[in-house]
């Protein structure tokens, strides 16, 4: 039997999962990874523990392994910068996790500044602190990081990749072009890093890694397992890019949406690059090289969703586990008037306002622990519309089916109220693991395990469908509160600190 490994280097957690060739996981290995806030505000990881966590994750599947191994591809946290020096290996600084906002009032000061209109047109994306560059000058100017000749400045994917192929001794320094769609610094239309937004924010161009195909051979494993030695490196993706391929979202106009600490919608665009669409992100989807060339996304993000539901758990303690959701929230017909707008750091898209801050509206002495779970679990679906609304408008495209995944896609409910909401079917597949999933389908695709796109294809399956079957009346009301309830949220935080 012939396997791919998919390294799954995330935000809580480091795992190593085994694929078959007909996409099946047969084995996992994880290691829950440490989250430091040094400040409010700040969010950091150790670098060493996720390389560290990534060796012994794969000393562990290793270990049970009977098959020849084909190739093995990264997938990662996107947005989360690390900086080290080549020459020791040594970390210069924490990781920045895409969720720190250190860098809010720098954002600002940039777009008053006039920089947003050349930001936006060359990357898709928007100035905020979401993103690596702000990250990077940070780390430049605050974190003790000096510019020499053998500073690395990368994202988590080409950390673990410098590690995983030798690091000091030969280590490839590489990313793909979904990983640097996301720094800030690379024109995604030139598909290079752009020397007008290295000077800008200050990062040297010398210190960021080589663009290679998200599907293609990055190097050989030199480090870790002795069983796994000289088995190809064979594919990049971001996790969000990577769930996109592994729901096998090929042709223009498929979209997905992950429902994991925050909840991400991607809409495939083909080879077709779109000029930027207010409250949306333009980013590179993968890039195949010789297997197809380059594909774009129209991508949505809203930062808390799965995460209200920690907060209904370790907050406000109204429920025991995050599993007890969903039976707390059938527990009540409605949400009886309740929202709960979840910008516990900002809203992401379609609004974009750092400032935001979570609100709960429509409270009366009749609302109890049930309306709020069930507020909650609307607020997942009701931010993915707002998404899928705009994509649909801004693609020409009508979405004819939502494909989903992440932890909270085992949620029926969530997945009825989405269909209510959207007014297409929302379909989830049997295998969860997408993002793996889409790591181990680049691999394999380049080292020739699965042969084409269309052999991808036959790999999803369909577990459960779910249709629409509010009216849409009764639908578009509940979102026109919502639309309200979210306003309401908006600048909270106008007159205090941005950290």
């Amino acid at each position: 039997m012939v396997y791919v490994i998919a390294v799954d280097a995330g935000t809580t957690g480091i795992r190593s999962l085994v694929v078959d060739e007909s996409g099946s996981v047969v084995d996992i290995a994880y290691r829950e990874l440490s989250q430091h806030f040094p400040r409010p505000g700040w969010v950091e990881h150790d670098p060493v523990e996720i390389s560290d966590k990534v060796l012994d994750t794969l000393g562990e599947i290793s270990s049970r392994l009977a098959g020849t191994v084909a190739a093995i591809g990264i997938t990662n946290q996107r947005e989360t910068v690390v900086a080290w020096d080549r020459r020791t290996g040594r970390p210069l600084y924490r990781a920045l996790v895409w969720q720190d906002k250190r860098t809010a009032q720098e954002c600002e000061r940039l777009t008053e500044a006039g920089f947003s209109e050349l930001v936006r047109s060359a990357t898709g994306l928007v100035i905020d602190p979401y993103f690596s560059a702000t990250k990077m000058s940070w780390l430049l100017a605050h974190g003790g990081v000096s510019p020499d000749p053998h500073l690395a400045l990368g994202t988590v994917d080409s950390w673990v990749m410098w590690n995983l192929t030798g690091g000091t001794r030969g280590g490839i320094f590489a990313t793909d072009p979904s990983n640097a769609s996301r720094t800030l610094l690379f024109d995604i239309r030139s598909q290079s890093w752009s020397d007008e937004l290295t000077d800008l924010f200050g990062v040297p161009a010398h210190a960021l890694p080589e663009i290679h195909p998200s599907s293609g051979r990055f190097g050989a494993l030199a480090a870790g397992p002795k069983e796994l030695r000289g088995v190809a490196l064979s594919g990049i993706a971001g996790d969000q890019q990577a769930a996109l391929f592994g729901q096998a979202c090929f042709s223009p106009g498929m979209a997905k949406t992950t429902y994991g600490t925050g909840s991400f919608v991607l809409m495939n665009l083909g080879a077709f690059c779109p000029s930027p669409v207010d409250g949306l992100l333009t980013t590179v989807a993968w890039d195949l090289g010789d297997n197809g060339g380059t594909s774009f996304a129209l991508e949505g993000a809203a930062f808390v969703t799965g995460a209200a539901l920690q907060w209904l758990r370790d907050g406000l303690k109204i429920i025991e586990r995050a599993s007890d959701t969903e039976k707390l929230a059938r527990a009540v017909p409605d949400s009886a008037g309740v929202y709960l707008v979840p910008a516990f750091v900002g809203l992401g898209s379609p609004w974009w306002d750092p400032r935001a801050r979570g609100t709960i509206t429509g409270l009366t002495k009749g609302v109890g622990r049930a309306h709020l779970a069930r507020a909650a679990v609307e607020a997942m679906a009701l931010q993915n519309r707002d998404i899928v609304d705009l994509m649909a408008q801004a693609s020409g495209q009508r979405l004819a089916e939502l494909r989903v995944d992440g932890g909270a896609a085992v949620m029926d409910l969530l997945l009825e109220i989405q269909a209510d909401q959207l007014r297409v079917p929302v379909a989830r597949p049997h295998n969860q693991e997408c993002t793996a999933l889409g790591a181990a389908m680049l691999a394999g695709l380049a080292e020739g395990v699965w042969a084409s796109i269309d052999e991808l294809s036959c790999i999803w399956s369909l577990e459960k469908q779910f249709l629409p079957s509010l009216p849409r009346s009764a639908a578009d009301a509940l979102h026109a509160g919502w639309v309200g309830a979210v306003k309401r949220s908006f600048g909270w935080a106008q007159h205090a600190p941005l950290l």
